[in-house]
């Protein structure tokens, strides 16, 4: 990490990942913002804090020695707050693909640009093609800072490559059973047995791996043959997730016209 560049594996990302984060973000050419402005960042007031960061971060208090950028002087996010029980940090789920960005844009004005939502894990810079990616601890801290920068630049949530469905699963299957099974085939980020609004397990579930190798293997060995989680002679099945987008949809600027 650390080196800029073309090659997507400084990031471990693939052409897929880039691909599908491309296609996600530009369906329209035309749609595209004017390119971000660095000196207009440095001088121009930032972005309004959400709700949920405001709530945070008054009165400043220092959590993990993480504090909030020079251009916010005093705001402190506390980085508890944005964790939820048992969330692991740094996952897929927390990535960034950030578009629109200037042809000289650097690895480290990326994470100055999103220090204030706590310190960054891995930064890769497409400097050829304006775009980059970039991890955050939590969920959540993505989710604001996607919401406040997501103006002049282009910023959406990274394709996860490594996530799998898995359905047909026994009534009493939980989440922690689910990550313990298939914790044989590599590393799991996350692991949610799906339930309905009365908390009422619905069958499936949602693995998500920290590489894409891991993903492969399980794919391969459910296929195969039958992969059981308890004694109950009931195999799962598993399938590549879906990546949809169900939160930007489709704003009327980017409908194709004829």
């Amino acid at each position: 990490m650390g080196k800029e560049g073309n090659s997507t594996r400084e990031y471990n990302v693939g052409e897929e990942e880039i691909g599908a984060s491309l296609a996600h973000v530009w369906r329209d050419e035309n749609s595209r913002s004017e390119p971000y402005s660095k000196k207009a960042s440095s001088t121009s007031p930032p972005a309004a804090p959400s709700a949920a960061a405001t709530a945070a971060a008054t009165p400043p208090i220092p959590a993990n020695g993480q504090q909030a950028s020079s251009q916010n002087e005093g705001l402190t996010i506390d980085l508890k707050n944005f964790r939820k029980p048992g969330e692991k940090a740094f996952t897929q789920r927390s990535s960034l693909f950030v578009g629109n960005l200037p042809p000289d844009f650097t690895e480290e004005e990326m994470r100055k640009l999103f220090e204030k939502y706590g310190k960054a894990g891995e930064v890769f810079i497409h400097k050829d093609k304006g775009f980059g990616f970039i991890r955050l601890e939590t969920r959540t801290l993505a989710e604001i800072a996607k919401a406040e920068l997501d103006k002049q630049l282009r910023v959406r949530f990274a394709y996860h490559s490594a996530s799998l469905t898995v359905r047909n699963l026994p009534q009493y299957v939980s989440n922690e059973l689910l990550e313990e099974a298939f914790s044989v085939f590599g590393q799991v980020e996350r692991a949610v047995v799906i339930v309905d609004d009365r908390g009422r397990p619905s069958g499936k579930g949602i693995v998500e791996f920290s590489r894409k190798p891991a993903a492969r293997k399980a794919l391969d060995r459910c296929s195969e043959g039958s992969f059981l989680l308890t004694t109950f002679p009931r195999p799962v099945i598993v399938e590549p997730m879906d990546q949809l987008d169900d939160e930007e949809g489709l704003p009327e600027k980017l409908v194709i016209k004829n």
